[in-house]
């Protein structure tokens, strides 16, 4: 069972259930009951249109569940409307559908999480940890955002604000979590920027793509992590970083500053340094004071202070790592890397031990175990 293929398809057939009437909640469960049916049938008897057999299959279920709804009724007239076997139409509603999603009967966040839940393919976890919330948290505000949206009509699309807000967690845990999503983020806002002219819909872009030229060389042949200071940038992706700072670049001329745009600068700034030592740190600092400024974010927080350790030294860093919340993610590990870096590496191993289960993902808690072994190892010699 190739279950890449179905979720690739699972976009597709979700949007035309709701373009042929269905409420995104009833619509959503059709197709995962077509889902379950596909992995039982499949197996044994493959269809030779898949997107065709997923679409009359859901919309079946769909039917079923409606005329068992003795309120909703007047759907009845629905039953005659089946769309007919055969081949379905090569259409991407990928992108339309995350319009879709942003209904205004939604609240952004409720919005974005609805649709990384429903389209995006992430799990609650995922979610949650996206927006730094218990897992019990994000659940409920899914199941509040269904709901609310149980019986409307999608004949509302929602902002690019909230669009652009999916497709970078979407990007961010495609590239760094357990789902590979990023390519696919990066499709979808190609698509969105060829569509809308918004420089904050080409700052997305420029980050993806310059974030995304990096990526071969963020792990080394054994899985392992390589963190940025010592990745190859011989195997960076030169001609992703031309685009990404071309677009960047036209995007900023426009004089209409926005988060995404000031996260892509930063990003050239590192793509820009021939190695690690050559990094502009100080103008880092002053992208990282405008993104603050941008969104009060406690994460760029968290990410200034690692650049302000690095321009004005390990002790400004952690003087400014201080004001935070020593509970918000990774902050931890930024405090055994500034005080790695200040000399103290007995509290430095000891903070990456404490680092490592708090981890997001299996790759970043086994290089926090490793620094924490190096260092310990450094110590007893």
């Amino acid at each position: 069972m190739n279950e890449v293929l179905l979720r690739s398809l699972t976009p597709s057939v979700l949007a035309v259930l709701v373009r042929r009437g269905a409420d995104f909640a009833a619509a959503e469960d059709a197709v995962q009951e077509a889902l379950v049916e596909a992995v039982r049938v499949w197996p044994a008897d493959p269809p030779r249109d898949a997107k065709g057999w997923l679409v009359t299959v859901a919309w079946r279920k769909f039917l079923d569940a409606t005329r068992a709804d003795t309120a909703r009724r007047r759907r009845e007239d629905l039953v005659y409307e089946e769309p007919a076997s055969g081949p379905a139409p090569a259409v991407d509603d990928t992108l339309q559908l995350y319009f879709l999603c942003a209904h205004p009967s939604l609240t952004p966040s409720s919005a974005v999480a609805l649709t990384l839940r429903a389209v995006g393919g992430l799990t609650t976890r995922q979610i949650a940890q996206a927006y730094l919330v218990p897992e019990a948290t994000m659940a409920q505000r899914i199941s509040r955002a269904k709901r609310t949206v149980s019986g409307v009509r999608f004949d509302q699309p929602g902002d690019v604000a909230t669009v652009l807000r999916v497709l970078y967690l979407v990007f961010n845990e495609g590239y760094s979590g357990d789902v590979d999503l990023a390519a696919e983020a990066i499709r979808l806002t190609r698509q969105l920027a060829a569509a809308i002219d918004h420089p904050e819909v080409a700052g997305l872009l420029a980050l993806m793509l310059l974030h995304h030229a990096r990526r071969a060389a963020r792990t080394a042949p054994d899985g392992s992590l390589v963190p940025l200071a010592e990745q190859d940038r011989g195997r960076w992706d030169t001609e992703l970083i031309a685009e990404g700072v071309e677009i960047l670049q036209a995007a900023l001329a426009r004089d209409r500053l926005g988060e995404f745009q000031a996260q892509a600068a930063i990003a050239a700034l590192h793509a820009d340094a021939p190695t690690a030592e050559e990094t502009d740190w100080v103008q880092i600092v002053e992208w990282y004071d405008e993104l603050t400024r941008l969104t009060d974010s406690p994460v760029v927080r968290l990410n200034r202070a690692v650049a302000v350790g690095e321009a004005d030294g390990p002790r400004a860093g952690l003087a400014a790592l201080a004001a935070l919340d020593d509970s918000l993610p990774r902050h931890t590990a930024v405090a055994a890397y500034l005080h790695e870096r200040d000399g103290d590496l007995a509290t430095a191993a000891r903070l990456y031990a404490e680092a490592a289960p708090k981890a997001p993902n299996l790759a970043e808690r086994d290089h926090l175990t490793r620094q924490a072994a190096r260092l310990n190892a450094r110590g007893s010699r």
